[in-house]
């Protein structure tokens, strides 16, 4: 009990979750965009990501970065 009140949340996601949750992360990223309409705002991100430059892939490596490093804490569950 001791050890699951001092370990982080990392949080591992099935493949079909991971898809959804960039899904949203496109879209959100997407929204704080300024542009002319949602496709416009939504298609730059997509060219973004492709390049690997972009809020959503810096989300991901952030994300990535967090579960690297509490991945000792993945067995106390």
């Amino acid at each position: 009990k001791a050890i699951r009140g001092v370990t982080p949340d990392v949080a591992v996601k099935a493949r079909r979750v991971v898809k959804a949750l960039a899904i949203r992360w496109l879209l959100a990223v997407s929204r704080k965009r300024v542009g002319r309409n949602m496709a416009f705002k939504l298609s730059y991100e997509l060219m973004d990501a492709a390049k690997g430059s972009g809020d959503a892939i810096r989300k991901k490596e952030d994300t990535h970065k967090t579960g690297e490093a509490n991945r000792a804490f993945t067995d106390f569950r």
